[in-house]
């Protein structure tokens, strides 16, 4: 099962990210794991200069601002 990061402190652009992400997997089919990093020295590792972010196999596919759902449809299509 792969695993999604969403990074961000749990502002509402943080958690309208989680709730698509879930959404798209879900109409999808796809079984994911979501894990929230909300400790800014983590997401800082990981090169996200603003919120929210979605790491994917442990890569930054985005930063700042909410992804669009087709955007979230490429990256689970690529899974």
């Amino acid at each position: 099962m792969p695993t999604i990061k969403v990074l961000g402190t749990g502002c509402k652009n943080c958690t309208l990210t989680t709730k698509l992400l879930e959404e798209a997997a879900l109409e999808a089919g796809l079984a994911i794991e979501l894990e929230k990093v909300t400790d800014l020295g983590q997401i800082m590792g990981f090169g996200a200069l603003s919120t929210p972010g979605v790491v994917i196999g442990e890569k930054l596919v985005h930063s700042g601002g909410v992804p669009t759902r087709d955007q979230i449809r490429g990256w689970l299509a690529s899974l």
